[in-house]
């Protein structure tokens, strides 16, 4: 469904009402068209499933590609820069990084559209745990592969910002599917790959 900007228009104005300010001053005109646009690209992913995401990002390279029967190795891109908006407050998760790793099932995606997965999957209104489980399940669409680790780690400003207000506080999540989950030896070597101790609670 798209985003009504007219109707983002409509509300931003009444919340500057509801906060005590003139939104018919100079500085304030603007603010419900800047914010109804702002929230277009913030939350586009709001308007794909994910399934069509997969659809978008789906350019895997088959030709040329060797990969031995019973394929163990590990694709793996790290430090991906994002940010997402909390569903609870709408306040910004920020200082965010994605780790997505897959064992490759007779063909490989190109690194580009890992990126562009968790960026697309992260324009919707979240929780750090979701945004694991929704890169996974689009990964796995688009690589057919089962195996699939997403480790996230971020700041929230629901945190940070108010409330218990703990400024250093990092928030690390991991989402493991196939061998990642049930194989020990594949989470070791996640563990290697990814250069940080992981807890075994996942």
């Amino acid at each position: 469904m798209a985003i009504d900007s007219a109707k983002i228009e409509e509300h931003i104005k009444g919340i500057l009402l509801a906060l005590g300010e003139n939104p018919e001053r100079e500085g304030l005109l603007d603010t419900p068209k800047r914010v109804a646009h702002m929230y277009e690209e913030l939350f586009e992913g709001i308007a794909y499933s994910n399934e069509e995401i997969a659809h978008m990002f789906d350019k895997t390279f088959e030709d040329d590609l060797y990969l031995p029967q019973n394929n163990n190795e590990i694709v793996m891109m790290r430090d991906i820069s994002f940010f997402s908006h909390c569903e609870h407050h709408m306040s910004l998760m920020y200082n965010m990084k994605a780790t997505v790793a897959y064992i490759p099932n007779k063909k490989v995606l190109g690194l580009s559209k890992i990126a562009r997965i968790v960026d697309m999957v992260s324009k919707r209104l979240q929780l750090q745990e979701r945004i694991g489980s929704d890169i996974a399940q689009v990964m796995q669409k688009v690589t057919d592969s089962e195996d699939i680790a997403v480790i996230i780690e971020g700041q929230h400003a629901c945190i940070t910002t108010r409330g218990i207000k703990n400024t250093n506080s990092v928030t690390l999540t991991t989402t493991l599917r196939g061998k990642f989950n049930t194989d020990q030896s594949f989470m070791n070597k996640l563990m290697i790959m990814y250069g940080k101790e992981l807890h075994e609670n996942h």
